[in-house]
């Protein structure tokens, strides 16, 4: 599924404009992406847990040149999915 095809369902689902629904989601986008920011979590009962993890500094490989690099350490965004998605899924 596609924004726009989520903005769509979305639309018919709640009964507003497409544009409507287009800015509510990326309100919630924007809301998650500072909540990560600022907490470093954002739970949503049903869905899952989004969190921000560390990843350690690590030595790589140049698949061109086969030569050795570092890569610094970082953070990024995981997702963990809820047991009720899970099995809303299988």
């Amino acid at each position: 599924m596609t924004k726009a095809e989520l903005v769509s369902k979305l639309a018919e689902d709640s009964k507003v404009t497409k544009k409507s629904a287009n800015a509510m989601l990326n309100s919630l986008v924007a809301a998650i992406k500072e909540s990560l920011k600022k907490e470093g979590k954002v739970r949503l009962d049903g869905l899952g847990t989004f969190v921000v993890v560390d990843r350690k500094a690590r030595t790589g490989v140049n698949p061109q040149t086969k030569a050795k690099i570092k890569i610094p350490a970082t953070k990024a965004p995981r997702f963990r999915a809820a047991q009720a998605l899970k099995d809303s899924v299988k």
